[in-house]
């Protein structure tokens, strides 16, 4: 692989590790309970995106 794909793949990652901490702050400050469920899976779907991710590069 180069280094600019690499990159890319960092990039990839680092995104799904944010957008997994953003949807769970934001899931801490919901009331309503579907909503904060639905926000939790989709951090969940980014924590499984990474895991995949980083599982084909092992």
């Amino acid at each position: 692989m180069s280094p600019k794909e690499l990159l890319y793949i960092e990039d990839a990652l680092g995104h799904d590790v944010e957008i997994k901490a953003v949807c769970k702050d934001a899931a801490s400050n919901l009331q309503d309970n579907d909503l904060r469920n639905f926000v939790n899976e989709i951090a969940q779907g980014h924590a499984q995106c990474f895991n995949r991710i980083y599982g084909l590069l092992g």
